[in-house]
């Protein structure tokens, strides 16, 4: 089974199942899977736009709405994660994951999935210290701190996916694990991103959440993006556990002749070739939901040694029984949602935004959430169905500036506009990006364990 990696996706869908099929043709293999490290943009129309967090320089609709109008299908199923650069609104609705189009699949902001019996994990976002311990008490509408908020990482997600105990094969994040430079070509990287070179001599480099789960899972594989370049390491963990070393390999952006793509072979299928639920996941996410927070102050969840609760949540045998008992009665262990529009598509000839925003319960968590027993985490104040969008409930006007006042879980109006720039944010563009956007590169022969990372 072959699964092809791709770094940064910034919404050039297009380009990259191009090269996809470009490096299918010159090489006669197919590729299985697509895994796309955040970053993804799955921004539908101009509102989505709207809530991504960059300069409005880089405000592109480019291809994504294509797939999501069903003008394209993606012509191999496709899993990714969020990044620093994502249409908010769009992902809030699907907090545990699912379709954003037909054969394009989100994460959530955790998430574990199975694909061809290969195990999937990511953690969607980037860290940051400031937000790190709240609740996820972003909700549309966004203002200009809190959608660039609801990309941080946050503990309780990190919490969760430091319960599994079965191994786990793949693993993603957005910005690499803390240390891994060290476990690479160290020099390498820095002459070509010599302003890490303070951040990594301090130890402040990357992201202690991913370091954590890195030394706590230990997947075979380990994926990021974010920094635009390619940098493969080998991290040896020693002593028991599910894998002995981990192989990490951080990709760059969609452009010509850089390394943003990377096809592997991870051996024979040993499952469906579909996207399904992995029951070790929704066993957590049913036990734990309880400390699931979406207001700013976050519940506490037991800590190692608490003799007066349960703070071990790795799953029992009745709860992972439970879970089987639940897909047996359904008769399938494909992901449980189908993909459902929730608003109109980009149209390139009117091109006009709506100005409206307002928290949608997508059909799709709904559904999960009912059939696995989970709350919703996105039946917040002012939340409407898409049943009562369609059925002509007022949607709140939204001017972009300051939130309306029955929203009371966005930050208070005095903290709203002029938000300073996050520090954990990597520029859309460096010196190194100066030439066209076709995106059309010839990924065949990068080994991952490759040492030559040169551009």
């Amino acid at each position: 089974m072959k699964i092809a990696v791709e770094g940064c996706c910034h919404g050039e869908l297009d380009n990259i199942y191009q090269t996809l099929a470009d490096a299918e043709a010159a090489n006669g293999f197919k590729v299985d899977l697509l895994i796309c490290c955040g970053d993804f943009q799955a921004v539908r129309n101009l509102d989505d736009l709207q809530t991504m967090a960059c300069p409005d320089k880089y405000r592109s609709m480019n291809t994504f709405y294509k797939y999501y109008s069903g003008e394209k299908e993606a012509p191999l199923p496709t899993i990714f994660i969020g990044g620093n650069h994502e249409a908010s609104n769009h992902l809030w609705e699907l907090p545990y994951g699912g379709w954003v189009a037909k054969n394009i699949f989100y994460l959530g902001f955790g998430g574990v999935v199975t694909f061809g019996g290969i195990r999937i994990a990511g953690l969607s976002g980037i860290y940051n210290e400031n937000h790190y311990r709240l609740g996820h008490f972003e909700t549309p509408p966004f203002s200009d701190s809190s959608k660039r908020s609801a990309y941080h990482v946050r503990e309780f997600d990190v919490f969760q996916l430091g319960q599994i105990q079965q191994p786990i094969d793949i693993f993603l994040s957005h910005d690499w694990p803390r240390n891994i430079a060290h476990h690479g070509d160290l020099q390498g990287l820095l002459r070509r991103k010599s302003f890490l070179r303070k951040e990594i001599e301090e130890g402040s480099f990357g992201s202690p959440p991913a370091e954590h789960l890195l030394n706590v899972l230990r997947p075979t594989y380990w994926f990021s993006a974010h920094m635009h370049t390619k940098f493969p390491a080998i991290v040896q963990h020693g002593g028991a556990g599910p894998c002995s070393s981990t192989r990490f390999l951080a990709l760059d952006k969609c452009l010509p002749r850089r390394d943003f793509l990377q096809i592997l072979d991870v051996g024979d299928r040993r499952g469906p070739l579909e996207v399904c639920a992995d029951e070790e996941w929704i066993a957590i996410l049913r036990s734990t939901h309880r400390f699931r927070s979406t207001r700013r102050a976050p519940i506490p969840f037991p800590q190692q040694g608490d003799t007066t609760q349960r703070f071990d949540f790795s799953p029992t045998k009745l709860e992972l029984q439970k879970v089987r008992d639940i897909l047996a009665k359904r008769g399938s262990s494909a992901w449980p949602t189908q993909f459902t529009p929730t608003t109109p598509p980009f149209d390139p000839a009117s091109a006009v935004a709506t100005g409206r925003a307002v928290p949608l319960i997508n059909p799709q968590t709904v559904d999960l959430c009912t059939l696995f027993g989970l709350p919703n985490p996105c039946a917040v104040p002012g939340s409407v169905t898409l049943e009562q969008l369609q059925g002509g409930v007022p949607r709140p006007a939204w001017s972009g500036h300051l939130p309306p006042p029955q929203f009371p879980l966005l930050p208070p109006p005095g903290s709203i506009g002029g938000a300073p720039a996050d520090p954990n944010e990597i520029s859309l563009t460096d010196s190194e990006d100066e030439v066209g956007a076709s995106g059309v590169v010839d990924p065949n022969a990068i080994a991952i364990d490759d040492d030559d990372d040169d551009d």
